[in-house]
Order: structure tokens, then C-alpha cells, then sequence
């Protein structure tokens, strides 16, 4: 039998439905590339994490704050918030492979916790231990308050959606409604330096129905951008609070900043139906995703402010893009594709979520980059303890990144697919099943590794299947389906074909830093080349233009990557004083082979140099 497949690029937007998310379980990752990811995650490094919080002195100020023995405050201002980033990774865990032990440390911490919040719901550690009550608020642009506050909230929720325990949420409602009662118009005026809160709010709302919820959530996203932060002294760009959200055209100023605020406006958008502030928020994402991401996905130019820089201000070297950042892109991207159906924010999540996160850890589940270059030179000095030329470490003296890559991982089940309407929309693809009502899909696939998807029904369904835009040639049950859109199908058995070509991409001639490079991509994947695979310096390889592309898998490298290699040149000329002399046309070096392998997968091995951006000969 051969059923009807059509394509759209939103087939939210076409039939006016709203997709929502699947319920725990409902998406199960049980096998394929991601997997084992999820075990190290749960097996490994959450574990390890709450160790790290122990030594780093984190936990110990919770407990300080509780009443729990004497001492000073340790750490930065910002210290709560990995801890609750590591309580909400170890309740989705906890949701993904219940365990006894799993579900004692959490009862434990959140006891501590609990005992920490003052009586009208304030709850800071650092700030309690070192400026007490009159501290409160008093510094809001730095002290990260309402950070912590939204990082408590949202781990509040997945503790109590994955294990039932309402513990963690009955100290969130507390401290929300602390927080309706102190801010807004006619109250105090002011906004967290550090945006989260506006997330969390809204998603305390949805599990609560409180309404109060989802309108400081909006009243905080509209004081952005009226002066607030301008007139406690401090240059608004960084915050961005320079403009209004609605009025914004693109993001600017600290990355994970921006795109934290712009998740949680998008969640405001959703949950209020304001389709002028949704239509805002789709011009700052078209602008940043094409002016100011690089090809990894990788957010924020500038090690200076850990900021988004100008339009293509892309340095490869330079590149900051830090770990949290790409989370905060996946983030929105999420909630972008949720409010409108279109296919280009799936594709967006993907190449975010495949290089720009996953370079941030490491094979094993437990070392982590903070910031993550398209290059590293060789003999690369580590001038930062954040600078990569020390290879992935497993801890930070500001470690947002590591908890963060810990509860992304954890939930990543949750990004996989939507329902409404009865059909089920999958937007990433990995070995597993999926759950609506009383109908069963098993995902049988090797993506990224092959293109092809096998998907089983215990019964005809119809399904919505994501066809990224570099799959041109994509075939569904063997029909012909357009790149970039969403094939709909109804069938209780589908085979989606997505061709895995190389492709060979060159970088926008607007971007002086790699102006004449070409990268090598594949599926989802970008590629990079590593000094350890090379019989050439990395530093000097060019590609051959006519060289052609191929891709071997090998099993025993790197976990199991596909491998490209092609051709290239060394020899690239030498300097005298200021001047750059080119090589001779007949000395232009000797032709070498070039080895490439995924961009997460770099500095595995050891550390050296590498490449994405590679000049053409």
C-alpha cells in the first residue's frame, strides 16, 4: 500500500493547532548515539557534580543559611544556581532511570534547601550569610538573585513532574509569591541583571495555574529597555535592556543573557497569545541565526563580555561561543518551534545541539569546555582558566556550564517530538519510542551516523517528520518530500531516507576571519580537523578545490564517528618583515591527505591544534 505524503514547512501554522510537548515518558531515547551520552550523564557525571558542589563549597552554603553550622559565605554571588541546575538534572534523571540512591540525594538536598528560605519566602545563601536582610535586591544588576530564584523554580517543577515530590515546588511557590509581592508596578521596580526568572515564572504557571505567575513573568520582560538598569549607572547593552523586547531587532550584549531572555519571552508570547511580541522575537532569531551564529551553532563572539558581537563578527580562533549559550539557543529554538511549527527552528536546535553543546563535554560525560573555538593554533599558550587549550576540564571557578550540560542531557528525551491533533510531529531523531494516548512508536535509526529512520505504529498514525534543510533528496516511504519542511504521513509503518552527501560550505565573504574557507559538513554534523589525525601541520593545511570527499565509519575511533578525508596543500608562502610572500606556483607545497572528524569529538585524544574553517588552495 502506498500512502500519500505531503510536505510544510509549519504545519502548526496551517491547520492552527498548538504543538505540545510529550509527557514524561512519553519519549523514551533507548539506544543509537544518544544513549550512552545519557547514561555517562547519570551514571557518571551527576554524581561527580554534586561532589564538585561539595568541594567548591556551594552546598555548604545552603546548609550555612539553614542554620547548619558557622562560617562564611564561598563562592560567587551566583553559587544556589548550580546547585538547583544540578537539582533539576538529577530529577530528570531520576524521571529517565529511577533509582534509590538518585532519589535519596535529591530528598536530602532539597531538605536542605527547604531550611535555608526565610520565612517570607527570600531565599539567596550568599547573600543571606553576607549582607542579611537589608541586603535583599540591593545590587540586583550583579547579584543574581532572581537568577538563582529561576534556576530554583525550574528545578522545583521537574522534581515534582519526575518523582512527585512536591518539597523543591512548595518552597518555588513560596518564593514566587515572595517575589509577585515585591516587584512590579507600584511595588519595586527593578530587573535581575541576568534573565531566567522570566522562564521559569511562566513555567511555574503552567504547572500550577497561578496566574500571578505568568504576569510578573510578562511585567518583567517588558521593563526591559526603559532606563531601569541605565540608571543604577551600569551600560544597559550587556543586560540587554538597551531596547524594549517587542521593539528589538536583534540580540546583543552577553550571550546567554540575551537568549535566556528571549526563551522566556517567547514563553510569555505563547502562554498570552501576544503575537506582536512573538513576531519581535522571530526577527531577533532570524538576525542573530544569520548574522551572528557561527556554522557550529555556537553563540557570542567576544571573550570580552562573553557577548554577542557585531553582524559577522565571527572570529574562528576568538570564538567564545560558551557551552550555556548554545543551551540558551536550544532553549529558544524550542520554544520558537512550539509557538510557530516552522521547521527552520528544529533544524536550528539541531546544529546547536550536535556542535555547539555537545563540543562543550567530553566523551566520557565528566570534563567540560566553557568556550568553544573553531580553531586552536598549535602551541596554543592556556593564558584562562576557561581557555581551551587546556582540553575540557571538570570544573570551573564559575561553573554554570557543567550542571547545565547535565540537565540538558537529562531531558533531552523532551525535545524530541510534539502531538496535537492527534498527529505526532517528531523534530529530532534517535533510536527510542514515542507514546500518545493508546498508540506506540518505535524509532529505529543510526542517525547521524545513517540517514535512515524506520519508524513502527502499533497502529496507522499520522506523523509530521522534520526534513532538514540540507536533505535535499529526502524520500518518505519513497516519495519524494521537500527539504526544510515537515512530510505528513499516516502510516503505521514509515522509512524516512535522508541523504548523508558531504558538503563542502563556504563561509559568508562577509566574515573577514575566514573569508575563502570552506568547512566540511555531514547530516548534522561539523566536521574538524585535529593535528593528531594529520601527517601536516594543521596551522598551514589548505583544501584542493577538485579534491573530492569521502566518508568511512570506524568504530573504534572517538566512541564510533563517521570519518571524512580528502585532500589538501601545506606551504603557504613566508613573511618578510610585514610583507607575506606566496609560495611560487611551482612551489606551492606538497599535496597531503586530510583527515576531518566531528567537531564535538576534537580533543578526545589530546589537545592540538584544530580547524573548522580551512583556506582553499
Amino acid at each position: 500500500m502506498t500512502e500519500a505524503v505531503t510536505t510544510s514547512r509549519s504545519p502548526a501554522a496551517a491547520t492552527h493547532g498548538r504543538w505540545q510537548p510529550l509527557g514524561l515518558g512519553q519519549a523514551k531515547i533507548t539506544g543509537g548515539f544518544w544513549a550512552p551520552r545519557q547514561s555517562r550523564n547519570g551514571e557518571d557525571a551527576i554524581p561527580s557534580g554534586q561532589d564538585q558542589l561539595e568541594t567548591a563549597g556551594n552546598l555548604q552554603n545552603l546548609r550555612l543559611a539553614a542554620g547548619i553550622g558557622a562560617g562564611e559565605a564561598i563562592g560567587p554571588v551566583f553559587a544556589d544556581s548550580d546547585v538547583y541546575k544540578w537539582l533539576e538534572a538529577a530529577a530528570w534523571e531520576y524521571g529517565r532511570n529511577p533509582n534509590d540512591d538518585l532519589l535519596k540525594r535529591i530528598r536530602d538536598l532539597t531538605s536542605v534547601v527547604a531550611a535555608a528560605q526565610r520565612e517570607d519566602g527570600y531565599l539567596d545563601s550568599v547573600v543571606q550569610l553576607r549582607y542579611g536582610d537589608e541586603g535583599r535586591y540591593q545590587q540586583l544588576v550583579w547579584s543574581h538573585e532572581h537568577y538563582c530564584a529561576g534556576h530554583l523554580i525550574q528545578a522545583a517543577v521537574a522534581q515534582a513532574r519526575c518523582t512527585g515530590d512536591r518539597a523543591l515546588l512548595d518552597v518555588a511557590i513560596k518564593l514566587a509569591d515572595h517575589l509577585v509581592a515585591t516587584f512590579g508596578d507600584d511595588k519595586t521596580v527593578d530587573v535581575d541583571g541576568h534573565p531566567v526568572i522570566e522562564m521559569a515564572l511562566v513555567e511555574l504557571y503552567r504547572e500550577t495555574g497561578t496566574t500571578a505567575y505568568l504576569d510578573l513573568a510578562k511585567w518583567f520582560v517588558e521593563a526591559r529597555g526603559h532606563g531601569i538598569i541605565r540608571n543604577h549607572g551600569h551600560e544597559p547593552a550587556y543586560f540587554s535592556d538597551r531596547v524594549p523586547v517587542r521593539e528589538a531587532t536583534s540580540v546583543e550584549g552577553h550571550a546567554v543573557r540575551a537568549v535566556y531572555l528571549a526563551a522566556g519571552a517567547t514563553d510569555v508570547a505563547l502562554e498570552t497569545g501576544d503575537t506582536d511580541l512573538l513576531d519581535a522575537l522571530k526577527r531577533q532569531f532570524e538576525h542573530m541565526w544569520s548574522t551572528k551564529a557561527y556554522v557550529t551553532g555556537g553563540l557570542g563572539a567576544r571573550w570580552e563580555g562573553e557577548a554577542f558581537g557585531d553582524e559577522y563578527e565571527l572570529p574562528a580562533d576568538r570564538a567564545y561561543a560558551e557551552t550555556c549559550a548554545a543551551i540558551g539557543g536550544i532553549q529558544w529554538a524550542w520554544r520558537m518551534l512550539l509557538a510557530t511549527g516552522e521547521a527552520s527552528y528544529a533544524d536550528a536546535l539541531e546544529r546547536m545541539l550536535y556542535n555547539g553543546f555537545l563540543a562543550g563535554v567530553s566523551l566520557k560525560g565528566t570534563e567540560y569546555f566553557y568556550v568553544n573555538p573553531l580553531q586552536l593554533r598549535g602551541g596554543a599558550h592556556a593564558d584562562n582558566g576557561r581557555s581551551p587549550a587546556h582540553g575540557r576540564r571538570g570544573w570551573f571557578d564559575c561553573a554554570c556550564c557543567p550542571p547545565n550540560i547535565m540537565r540538558t542531557l537529562a531531558s533531552l528525551d523532551g525535545y524530541l517530538a510534539t502531538t496535537c491533533d492527534g498527529a505526532i510531529q517528531i523534530h529530532q531523531y534517535a533510536a527510542g519510542t514515542l507514546t500518545v494516548g493508546d498508540t506506540e512508536l518505535t524509532v529505529d535509526t543510526a542517525y547521524p551516523w545513517d540517514g535512515t529512520v524506520r519508524i513502527t505504529a502499533t497502529k496507522p498514525v499520522a506523523v509530521q517528520l522534520r526534513i532538514p534543510a540540507w536533505a535535499d533528496g529526502a524520500t518518505v516511504n519513497g516519495q519524494s518530500v521537500q527539504a526544510g519542511a515537515y512530510a505528513d504521513v499516516t502510516a503505521n509503518a514509515i522509512e524516512l531516507q535522508l541523504p548523508m552527501a558531504t558538503r563542502v560550505v563556504g563561509a559568508d565573504p562577509r566574515i573577514d576571519a575566514v573569508r575563502g574557507c570552506v568547512a566540511l559538513e555531514r547530516g548534522p554534523l561539523v566536521y574538524a580537523v585535529e593535528q593528531v589525525d594529520q601527517d601536516a601541520n594543521v596551522d598551514d593545511l589548505h583544501l584542493l578545490p577538485e579534491a573530492s570527499v569521502a566518508a568511512s565509519h570506524d568504530d573504534d575511533l572517538l566512541d564510533g564517528v563517521t570519518v571524512l578525508r580528502t585532500r589538501g596543500r601545506t606551504g603557504t608562502g613566508h613573511r618578510d618583515g610585514w610583507s607575506f610572500i606566496p609560495s611560487a606556483k611551482d612551489d606551492t607545497g606538497d599535496e597531503v591527505d586530510v583527515v576531518a572528524v566531528p567537531y564535538y569529538a576534537w580533543a578526545n585524544r589530546e589537545v592540538g591544534a584544530m580547524r573548522v574553517w580551512l583556506p582553499r588552495a
